[in-house]
């Protein structure tokens, strides 16, 4: 090397050298990608009405919010009679290999329609999507044709689905928009399956699988829907929470965490029931409504009330949660069909609960002989549930069709067997 070279090269060396070492690793700069913006919208159930909105339309990926459309689909085969909660669908090795998280089970098994539904919702897993969307439509890619044709029926015009899972997939989006439409017709296309989406806990093969939605534990009212998270979309949320018979449903995207995401949606939805932080429900004076609530208890002539504790466990391969051992079972179906009630709210405090129902049997006279359950509050619940038992599926839907019109939001949900807290 002529000397002149050296002198030029060798300062460029230790520039190089030094630039190597200032430079960001590969992990840093992966952490420096752009984050998806926070978008939201909540909507009154009832009416679809948009109570607030921010970047609504603006597309994100679902993640596992996806889900929400695959169980969609799974409901929608159960309410048309092609398939019944134990039906068993074999496991392929596309389904077994999907990444975590899972249920873990291995190709050529078979599990229950009823443990992919609760797999899906609690676990939020993504074999038991696969299984799912492979037993429905055949394959994977028929059903994802199904998905995207519902998505168009329901409205949802910004929605590409790519997969039943949610998994990363470029093409995979949605808004906060279309979301909010596909939950609410969950809520009112499959008011007997909407329950589900409360499931605190669902016990598979022995392994205690809990929701991933921490929120229903600490807001009052919410009793669903789902969570989602990738990296390329950041922490989404879906929740529905009913407050004083009024039902409302939110969407959250691109939540920087899962605390923010939960923060965010905290507040929309307590914007959305025009209360603050300190909701007023959670300061009612228990003392000041005991008179009413035992001259309501003590009518002659009125319901039979009960006071229970909510199931809050799904069993594996069970059509319907079974009780904890030494639990007391009160069982809503000792004569064929009248296991059925509406919910009419969820309340921090039991009389309000109480008050609610009382407004119901006001309004409608054929309430009269029900049964009325105020389920107790579980050790992750502090919520009070006020609803009337002992219908049958139809009875139970027209009596919450005929609230509705009266101004009072309801659902119908399945009331099975139950833990029995208190009765009188």
């Amino acid at each position: 090397m002529r000397p002149w070279a050296a002198r030029w090269l060798a300062p460029l060396a230790i520039a190089v050298v030094l630039l190597a070492q200032l430079a960001p690793p590969a992990h840093a700069l992966r952490a420096r990608e752009p984050r998806p913006p926070l978008t939201s919208i909540v909507i009154d159930a009832e009416t679809g009405k948009v109570l607030s909105q921010d970047g609504a339309d603006v597309q994100n990926h679902p993640a596992s919010l996806t889900k929400m459309m695959t169980l969609y689909l799974v409901f929608e085969a159960l309410a048309q009679g092609h398939i019944r909660l134990d039906t068993q669908y074999l496991v392929s090795a596309n389904a077994s290999e999907q990444s975590p998280t899972k249920l873990g089970v291995e190709p050529g098994e078979s599990i229950t329609v009823h443990d992919l539904i609760f797999g899906m919702i609690t676990r939020s897993a993504n074999d038991a999507a696969v299984v799912a969307a492979e037993g429905l439509a055949g394959n994977e890619d028929a059903f994802v044709e199904r998905m995207n044709a519902k998505a168009r029926a329901l409205g949802m015009t910004h929605t590409v689905f790519r997969n039943p899972s949610g998994l990363p997939d470029p093409e995979q989006v949605t808004t906060a928009r279309d979301l909010v439409k596909l939950a609410r017709a969950l809520y009112h296309d499959f008011p007997d399956r909407y329950p589900y989406f409360s499931t605190e806990e669902f016990v598979f093969r022995g392994a205690i699988l809990r929701n991933h939605n921490h929120l229903m534990e600490h807001f009052p009212g919410m009793d669903g829907i789902k969570t989602g998270y990738v990296r390329a979309s950041g922490f989404n949320l879906a929740a529905s929470a009913v407050r004083d018979g009024h039902r409302v449903i939110g969407v959250v995207l691109g939540g920087p965490s899962p605390a923010a995401r939960d923060e965010v949606m905290a507040s929309l939805l307590n914007q959305a029931f025009g209360q603050q932080a300190n909701d007023p429900v959670l300061a009612l004076n228990e003392a000041t409504d005991n008179a009413e609530a035992r001259s309501f208890i003590e009518r002659g002539s009125g319901p039979i009330l009960n006071s229970l504790a909510p199931i809050a466990s799904a069993q594996a391969a069970e059509p319907a949660p079974k009780l904890r051992s030494g639990d007391t079972a009160l069982s809503r179906e000792p004569h064929g069909e009248t296991h059925w009630g509406i919910q009419i709210g969820a309340f921090a405090e039991r009389p309000a609960a109480l008050r609610a129902v009382k407004s119901a049997f006001d309004k409608l006279a054929s309430l009269k002989n029900k049964v009325v359950e105020i389920l107790a509050p579980t050790r992750l619940d502090r919520l009070y549930r006020a609803r009337i038992v002992n219908f049958t599926a139809k009875e139970a839907e027209r009596a919450c069709e005929q609230l509705r019109e009266r101004h009072t939001a309801c659902s119908v949900v399945p009331t099975g067997v139950v833990h029995v807290a208190e009765a009188r």
